[in-house]
């Protein structure tokens, strides 16, 4: 908090500062070796660095430094730095204890002890820090002597922090005010450095494209294309990075049928669904349908209409183009009878088409929900 060594080392560790900074407490109690630290390592780095997230190392991990650092601890017992044992173990207990409880990367100590929903983790931390306190306050008392004398000693530390709260008050509030200005304002130039950078890959590279197009239907495509992209990106709705979900190859199915064939798509989606093995079946006959219907049915637009609801996924393919008579499709079509019909079958699904000359057609496939 002073020169953000401490929260150097805890971004590089791993670990959350109020540990790191526990530990230099802790370290200080051997004859000020904590604070020679501090400022040795203060002297020595140079570079600043901007406040970033940092993964926290695995449980494992953390266990291993915490028990390395308490045989540092014990080794400078074993070799008779201790300047007093009571002192070094009452610090320690103290500083770990109140890192503990005031730790910021998991759920708060207050609610882990009335929210019955919290996971066991926190309730574990809640524990030892409380313990590590009593302990911490147990070689306290041992060690000042009786309960007046405790009280003596109380009595001056309250005086002397309503001392500094009255002379130094006004300044920290100042501070933290300033801070918290600061912060609102790095946010938001962040924010405003995000939309122009989406702006610029997006909006703007397609108005650029539409400009050197001399193609109403491209100039079309590329346009209703960017609606949707825009539309995503503003309320919310873009899929996740990394994750793979129906909507989303759907959209991107739309997006290539209708770039190949100029039909254009008019995709809704209810719901959605992971992509797994049968998601996919159900997506590739989707597809089948999609392209047959670009291709042969004369409309446009053509329906795309998606359904995640009462455990099955459902795709309705729709036109309102020139139909065909179902039972009079030649032997040698297979698109149908292998890439809809027998890749449903083989998940579980169905597949179910209903067109009449002159009367459009709809492709429905449907499947259970894994």
């Amino acid at each position: 908090m002073l020169a953000g060594v401490a929260g150097g080392l805890a971004d590089s560790f791993g670990v959350p500062d109020a540990y790191v900074r526990a530990a230099f407490v802790s370290l200080a109690a051997v004859w000020g070796l904590g604070a020679l630290v501090y400022l040795a390592l203060w002297v020595v780095t140079f570079d600043r660095v901007d406040d970033v997230e940092v993964d926290l190392v695995a449980p494992r991990r953390a266990a291993g430094l915490a028990i390395a650092f308490l045989g540092l601890i014990l080794l400078f017992g074993v070799i008779g730095l201790w300047p007093n044992p009571a002192l070094v173990l009452t610090i320690s207990a103290l500083s770990f204890g109140t890192a503990a409880l005031a730790d910021g990367s998991r759920v708060g100590p207050l609610t882990a002890l009335l929210d019955s929903d919290v996971e066991k983790p926190s309730r574990a931390r809640l524990l030892i820090g409380g313990l590590l306190l009593v302990v911490g306050l147990y070689f306290l008392g041992s060690t000042v002597g009786r309960l007046f004398e405790v009280g003596a000693v109380l009595l001056a530390i309250a005086i002397t922090g309503l001392g500094i709260a009255v002379g130094f008050g006004p300044w920290v509030r100042r501070l933290l005010s300033d801070l918290g200005e600061e912060r609102k304002e790095r946010i938001r130039q962040e924010e405003r450095a995000e939309v122009a950078a989406h702006l610029h890959d997006s909006v703007l590279q397609t108005l650029a494209l539409i400009q050197r197009s001399e193609d109403p239907t491209r100039m079309a495509l590329l346009a209703r294309h960017q609606e949707t992209e825009l539309r995503d990106w503003l309320y919310g709705t873009a899929p996740l990075a990394g994750v793979d979900m129906v909507s989303t190859a759907l959209k991107q199915i739309a997006a290539k049928v209708e770039e190949d064939h100029g039909v254009r798509v008019e995709l809704v989606t209810v719901g959605d669904h992971v992509l797994d093995e049968s998601s996919r079946a159900l997506t590739a006959a989707a597809t089948e349908a999609l392209v047959n219907a670009a291709k042969h049915s004369g409309a446009s637009p053509v329906s795309l209409f998606f359904e995640a609801e009462d455990g099955w996924l459902s795709i309705y393919v729709t036109d309102q183009g020139k139909g065909f008579d179902v039972t009079a499709i030649p032997s040698d079509r297979r698109g149908i009878a292998q890439s809809i019909r027998s890749r449903m079958e083989k998940v579980g699904g169905s597949a179910e088409i209903s067109s009449q000359p002159g009367d459009g057609a709809e492709v429905v496939v449907r499947v259970a929900a894994s």
